[in-house]
């Protein structure tokens, strides 16, 4: 009997010990869910202050010009080595599937139709959220910890204009570029793909992949490319103004930048493809 007492005893002081948990728990969800929320308020009042600032005057043209420099021509190193290798072995892969079923010569349109409807704005997209927005959101957060930004207020230069708009506009123009040159170096791996190989010649290789190329497969994918630009740089230049952790914040406003970008880019995408699925069908 002592035993049988002791055994309740003991599943009474367990449960009593998990209903103790509980209200825990739900302020812990209420909690993430309350900073999820404020979060998003705050990301989209950011948002429409860069809207407002950036079609009101005056415009900081020398600044864009520079942001675009160093966002657009400064990327094409790495994103032209990285066309050119996903044509590469994206043919390389793709040619004994098709040698198997006698299409091999449909290699070079259905390389190009999918490298420039989805393959090569999205790989350019993630390019830029990892190498651009990093460097927006480090960039940002330590002009805040230097207090450069609130330096700018003091002096009565708006930070936002200079700092913010510059950036966002110089990614949204630049992405699109970026995504035509890496289509066009991704098709030049795949006609080195192809030929190793075989032996095409230059002017038929991309006769039949020009082909096939319609404007709307270009339309579309260039338009969605503006979305991506734009998502990049205010996600990262949210990040970069509104660190407040000191030194730590300017890795953690780094590191957030690309996560929240690369994945608002397939976000995007996803929702690019449904609109114009229903537009083209």
């Amino acid at each position: 009997m002592e035993k049988l007492l002791s055994k309740i005893s003991a599943k009474a002081d367990k449960a009593t010990a998990v209903f103790r948990k509980i209200p825990l728990k739900i302020d812990a969800h209420y909690n993430f869910l309350q900073s999820f929320f404020i979060e998003v308020s705050n990301f989209f009042i950011f948002t429409g202050r860069f809207f407002k600032e950036a079609i009101k005057p005056p415009y900081e043209f020398n600044e864009l010009f520079k942001q675009s420099y160093l966002i657009g021509y400064k990327s094409l190193p790495l994103v032209g080595i990285t066309g050119f290798i996903m044509g590469l072995v994206l043919t390389v892969q793709s040619r004994p599937t098709l040698a198997e079923f006698g299409a091999e010569s449909w290699l070079p349109a259905m390389i190009s139709v999918s490298i420039v409807r989805e393959i090569g704005p999205v790989i350019t997209a993630l390019i830029c959220a990892g190498k651009v927005g990093s460097g927006i959101g480090a960039e940002l957060a330590s002009m805040r910890v230097t207090e450069q930004i609130d330096a700018m207020e003091v002096s009565g230069t708006n930070p936002l204009k200079y700092v913010i708009v510059t950036r966002v506009l110089a990614t949204i123009f630049m992405l699109p570029v970026l995504t035509v040159f890496n289509d066009s170096i991704s098709m030049l791996g795949s006609f080195v793909g192809v030929n190793i190989k075989g032996d095409v010649s230059f002017h038929l290789y991309f006769s039949q992949a020009l082909a096939q190329i319609s404007f709307t497969d270009v339309f579309p994918s260039l338009v969605k490319t503006l979305f991506f630009g734009l998502a990049i740089g205010l996600i990262a230049s949210y990040k970069g103004y509104n660190s407040n952790k000191g030194t730590e914040g300017v890795g953690q406003a780094a590191n957030s930048s690309v996560v929240m970008a690369s994945l608002m880019v397939f976000i995007i995408d996803m929702i690019s493809v449904q609109v114009t699925s229903i537009f083209l069908n």
